[in-house]
């Protein structure tokens, strides 16, 4: 990209290195961090291992904004959303606020019309049906 005027993320102009970086959901996210904290809370009783602030908060934060809590359900969210070739910061932009609605999708992440991935409303429906089975099953 040369310049900021020609990045326009509804038609995925985003910059190489942001269309080649790997996105984490918050709920990705928040089973690292779970799984880091348990390894820390096991080695507290060194007190150069203690927990940070930052690193609690971080922990609070993607917990609390994470739609999805069981391992197995955001290991389905990242399958059903990978299958559609969605660009990542697409994936987890869809995965993070869950819209309900095509209407909502396309708003939140504009690019899912004007690329050629989907060719009607009904793909993109069927998509969000599928995340949302996961989200009543978990």
């Amino acid at each position: 990209m040369s310049g900021e005027e020609d990045e326009n993320a509804a038609e995925l102009k985003i910059g190489e290195e942001f269309l080649k970086a790997k996105c984490l959901m918050n709920c990705e996210v928040a089973l690292i961090l779970d799984r880091k904290y348990e390894q820390l809370q096991q080695m507290s009783e060194d007190p150069l291992n203690q927990i940070s602030q930052v690193f609690e908060k971080s922990l609070q934060y993607v917990k609390r904004f994470s739609r999805y809590k069981n391992p197995d359900a955001v290991k389905q969210v990242r399958e059903i959303l990978s299958r559609h070739k969605l660009a990542e910061f697409e994936l987890c932009v869809l995965g993070n606020l869950c819209p309900e609605t095509v209407e909502e999708a396309i708003a939140m992440v504009p690019s899912l019309k004007s690329r050629e991935r989907f060719h009607n409303d009904e793909a993109i429906e069927t998509m969000l049906n599928d995340l949302s089975l996961i989200k009543k099953f978990e």
